[in-house]
């Protein structure tokens, strides 16, 4: 029998040098976070199927890490924290009556295509703020952000910032199918100007409708943005939120580091609000991913506004 001593595809050693900053660097977030006066908080590697289940919304069923147990119960190896986190905020605290504020770390599992060159097991470190619906709140998790990646040493980054809502009072305008609306929430995130187009054609949407549809894919840039977006749409709420936000965030002084992306939309089904992600030079993917789910903890039981943000520790050590 021929013996294995190397890793399986998607995982790897860390050590050394690696290593020694790699618990720096957590040191030096997990002190931001401290200072915000979040508590952190420890959930299992593992979890019921149903903590991660379609009708939550995040990380595909194909690509779960699933087994059973001894009494045939369907177990994942989490791939997110955020259900996590809200699961036990659901079962242990009371968001309805105080905000809970709550960070961790600990390590993920996605089983990913080989072809995307991915870690399959990746470090993440996020805080969330359960029962708090304010812009303030927006305003604060931005913030611990923009502090976070300064702490460890990066200066040249960009935080851009988008709207689910936006998009999703779209959709429902457009009145889509299920498939023709999963393919347009790709081609939009992929800003694939020319494939929106054709795809609104062939839905044959009202002209004004298509319009906005094909505008989605160039609508990032500095806070003028927010005026032209304004003015594609009825759905002023969420872009006066927007602009809120930015306001508080001018307090802070981070705004330089913000920027604002209507295309940006999410593959996780949970967000509802505000998203957002951070990027620097030299990395594909982002350092940082974030929003709000204002109706994720009905999922558990415990209806609760919520808005949270993951760093990828690993992405933001290679930065």
């Amino acid at each position: 029998m021929q013996r294995i001593f190397h890793t399986p595809e998607g995982v790897r050693d860390i050590y050394g040098r690696e290593c020694r900053q790699k618990h720096e660097l957590k040191r030096r977030i997990r002190s931001v976070f401290q200072k915000y006066g979040y508590e952190e908080i420890e959930t299992p590697t593992f979890e019921y199927f149903e903590v991660f289940s379609q009708e939550v919304g995040t990380v595909p069923s194909r690509e779960l890490y699933k087994f059973f147990d001894r009494d045939g119960n369907t177990l994942v190896l989490r791939p997110d924290f955020t259900p996590s986190v809200s699961r036990a905020c659901a079962s242990y605290f009371s968001p309805d009556q105080e905000p809970v504020t709550l960070f961790y770390t600990g390590q993920t599992f996605v089983n990913s295509s080989s072809y995307q060159g991915r870690l399959k097991e990746i470090t993440q470190m996020g805080v969330e703020r359960i029962g708090d619906d304010s812009p303030e709140a927006d305003a604060e998790l931005l913030a611990m952000t923009v502090e976070a990646l300064l702490s460890c040493g990066l200066r040249e980054f960009q935080v851009s910032v988008g709207q689910v809502d936006y998009f999703k009072s779209l959709l429902k305008e457009a009145g889509l199918e299920k498939e023709a609306e999963e393919h347009l929430r790709a081609l939009i995130s992929e800003k694939n100007y020319f494939g929106v187009e054709e795809l609104v054609e062939e839905q044959k949407l009202c002209p004004q409708l298509a319009a906005v549809f094909q505008e989605l894919p160039h609508l990032f840039g500095s806070v003028e943005v927010l005026k032209k977006a304004r003015s594609l749409t009825d759905n002023q709420s969420a872009v006066e939120r927007l602009e809120r936000i930015y306001e508080l965030l001018k307090v802070y002084g981070y705004e330089k580091y913000i920027c604002f992306d209507f295309g940006m939309v999410s593959r996780i089904q949970y967000y509802t609000g505000i998203i957002f992600q951070a990027y620097t030079y030299g990395t594909g993917e982002p350092l940082v991913k974030g929003g709000r789910y204002n109706e994720l903890l009905k999922h558990f039981g415990a209806p609760a506004a919520s808005v949270g943000f993951v760093i990828m520790a690993d992405s933001l050590l290679t930065a």
